[in-house]
């Protein structure tokens, strides 16, 4: 297994042949992007919708998803630190699939993060309208926009530096939330409409499972988004000074994460105020707070959850714009995308995914609600991330068929191996079939196979591109000197 300081595993040289991205994210960055990745806006926006559904029972939900997706980061650390020389998922996905999968897996994550900037945009509106109700809606969408435009232009020492401190207030929030909400228990704290915080809410109001069978099914529609980004530690692995520590390590931290942030976080808000008292519009970490007349509290906590919102579509712009960069450098996006500034930033595909974010002031103005805009947004998303995490496992399983030796040789197996893959891929079908089950999450569910299909026209014309077959070539000559299997 080969690397170098002066060469990143993302490839190395540009389009022309020149410069290269840069190891300098550490292992604080590279931790607190993990973290910051595992907590979405999915829990600050979507969670009291997915409690009004699914009552207590979404601890459960929570749970389970965070159990699974668990074997995907570790199918994912396993074969990115086989070859250092792969710069993310889509990289193996090409050499080990093959090249249509890279290119499939590629732009399907760029769209996955357009579509979850997209979600984030219209969530950081709903959080504006809770100070400026009147305020008009293409105000802070536009500038938000802006702002990550302008977060991105620096080194990308500088986004790691903006995403510790983003990922700093997130973690230092809901351990607040927690500890808040431990001692209204304690105290037997009497809400303004009568409501008494108490531990036995978790199950005083129609058990754990107060919906039945069916409720429970719908809190994974819309649980499973804020999950999104877990996998964002894989688009690091090009600029981490030391993946080989940095990776596992943040990694294997992820079922703590969930524990504490989830399940910690959404018991003490259940604790304080009963499910039925959530209102599917609105932040349950904004309206704990409202509803125990803590007013100013509340608006501190509508800060921090704006903040969330800002980190998840700062990493998203993040990600798409190293994922195109890399599509360019293997022949499957125009070659202007694969060029760098004097800072080692890609900055043509930066303003290329930021100019794709302006498609949420079309929905802002669709005449939709702010919570159906919401729905709708990320559910597609959700599917297209399915999508990505599928090909990861089946990346695995090809990995496993094709380098055993790779396999016996790694210090960082996936626990269960080929068997657990297939355990998770039918978890994932479970859930498609889930999202079947609500008239909202279906609509998204029809929509979706557009894109592929959009892939699958765009696949036909460049495969057969004499610059794809030449870059391609050039990226399998790159790993095939870095892989010690050869």
């Amino acid at each position: 297994m080969t690397t170098s300081s002066g060469q990143s595993g993302q490839g190395g040289k540009t389009a022309d042949g020149g410069d290269h991205l840069e190891r300098n994210l550490t292992n604080r960055h590279i931790q607190l992007i993990a973290i910051g990745g595992a907590i979405g806006t999915g829990l600050f926006m979507g969670s009291g919708k997915t409690i009004s559904l699914a009552g207590p029972s979404v601890l459960f939900v929570y749970a389970i998803i965070g159990f699974f997706l668990y074997f995907v980061m570790r199918a994912m650390g396993e074969i990115l630190l086989s070859n250092l020389h792969y710069k993310s998922f889509a990289d193996f996905a090409a050499d080990l699939i093959g090249p249509w999968a890279g290119f499939f897996v590629g732009w399907t994550y760029w769209f996955c993060w357009i579509v979850t900037g997209v979600a984030d945009i219209v969530a950081i509106t709903g959080y504006f309208t809770f100070w400026w109700p009147e305020l008009a809606l293409w105000i802070p969408a536009l500038a938000t926009i802006l702002l990550l435009l302008v977060l991105n232009l620096p080194s990308v020492k500088a986004f790691g530096e903006l995403e510790f401190w983003f990922a700093i207030i997130k973690i230092i929030a809901i351990a607040a939330l927690v500890l808040v909400g431990t001692v209204m228990v304690m105290r037997g704290f009497v809400a303004p409409n009568g409501a008494v915080a108490q531990v036995s809410n978790l199950w005083n109001d129609g058990g754990m499972f107060p919906q039945g069978f069916m409720g429970f099914v719908a809190g994974f529609q819309i649980a499973v988004f804020a999950f999104v980004g877990i996998e964002l530690v894989g688009t690091t692995a090009a600029e981490a000074k030391d993946p080989e520590k940095t990776l596992p390590r943040a990694i294997r931290a992820i079922p703590i994460r969930v524990m504490l942030f989830y399940i910690g976080a959404l018991v003490a808000i259940m604790m304080v105020t009963p499910w039925r008292e959530m209102v599917a519009g609105q932040s349950p970490f904004v309206s704990m707070f409202a509803l125990a007349g803590l007013g100013v509290a509340a608006s501190v906590v509508n800060f921090v959850v704006l903040t969330s919102a800002t980190s998840s579509a700062n990493s998203g712009i993040y990600s798409t714009s190293r994922m195109v960069y890399g599509l360019a450098q293997e022949g499957d996006a125009p070659a202007l995308f694969g060029k760098l500034s004097r800072r080692h930033v890609p900055v043509n595909a930066l303003l290329f995914s930021c100019l794709f974010l302006l498609t949420s002031l079309f929905l802002l103005f669709s005449g939709e609600t702010v919570l159906a805009a919401f729905t709708l947004v990320t559910t597609i998303s959700a599917l297209l991330f399915m999508f990505v995490w599928t090909m990861i496992l089946v990346s695995y399983i090809a990995y496993r068929k094709k380098r055993p030796e790779l396999h016996a040789a790694s210090k960082f197996k996936m626990p269960g191996g080929v068997a657990m893959c297939w355990a998770v891929l039918a978890f994932f079908g479970f859930l498609i079939w889930a999202l079947t089950q609500q008239a909202d999450t279906l609509q998204a569910l029809l929509v979706t196979p557009v894109w592929f299909a959009v892939l699958g026209v765009a696949w036909a014309i460049i495969r057969k591109q004499p610059r794809h077959l030449k870059q391609y070539e050039a990226f399998r000559h790159e790993l095939d000197e870095a892989d010690p299997a050869v």
